[in-house]
């Protein structure tokens, strides 16, 4: 197959990546369905930008997505990459072997993050997410109390995130890097009620 795909690892089943979005889980309706239970039934969509793709994952799920064994949020793809949604692995094939672009996307793009810093990330933008305008971001206590660590701990990835996202210090830190994570597609906004509502009828 020439055309951009990812090939299941474990069964050799192929799933054509044709259009500009493709979404991977384990429930109804999604365009790649892997049954594996560690899989969310919503748990990551593909991204085609002319001759890019790139996979994005919607931080809905407890296993990750993951890019050749590392935990990303939103990556670039390169031929021959291994693309994991949980304990599921596929390949990514079909690209162009003209990689230098897409090789420098991913160096500028969303820098590599554990799954406990898209955790933070996922805690520090949901008040953020779940307004229609913007409101401040979570405290490092909210965001503790949401993930039962302590402030230090929080307050520790924080460091380390401003660090890779490149956020200097100053005043609204932690605004500045929610603006950034979100304008990134690191974490995604949540559906309205309308939303969920209007995919539901359809």
């Amino acid at each position: 197959m020439d055309a951009p795909h990812l090939r299941l690892e474990e069964t050799g089943e192929t799933f054509a990546l044709l259009e500009p979005l493709t979404t991977v889980g384990r429930g109804k309706g999604v365009d790649i369905s892997l049954e594996d239970p560690s899989v969310s039934r919503l748990h990551a969509e593909i991204v085609r930008r002319g001759p890019h793709v790139y996979v994005s994952d919607l931080g809905l799920s407890i296993n990750g997505t993951r890019v050749n064994g590392r935990p990303v949020g939103k990556r670039v793809l390169l031929e021959g990459d291994v693309l994991s949604f949980g304990t599921a692995r596929t390949r990514v094939g079909g690209l162009s072997t003209e990689t230098d672009d897409a090789i420098e996307l991913r160096r500028i793009s969303a820098p590599d993050l554990t799954r406990r810093e898209l955790e933070v990330l996922t805690a520090l933008c949901r008040p953020a997410l779940q307004q229609d305008a913007f409101v401040a971001p979570a405290t490092a206590h909210d965001m503790a109390d949401e993930l039962v660590v302590t402030e230090a701990a929080v307050k520790q990835h924080l460091l380390r995130l401003y660090q890779k996202f490149r956020i200097a210090e100053g005043i609204n830190r932690r605004a500045r890097l929610a603006n950034e994570v979100i304008s990134a597609g690191v974490v995604r906004p949540l559906p309205t009620d309308v939303e969920v509502d209007a995919r539901r009828a359809g």
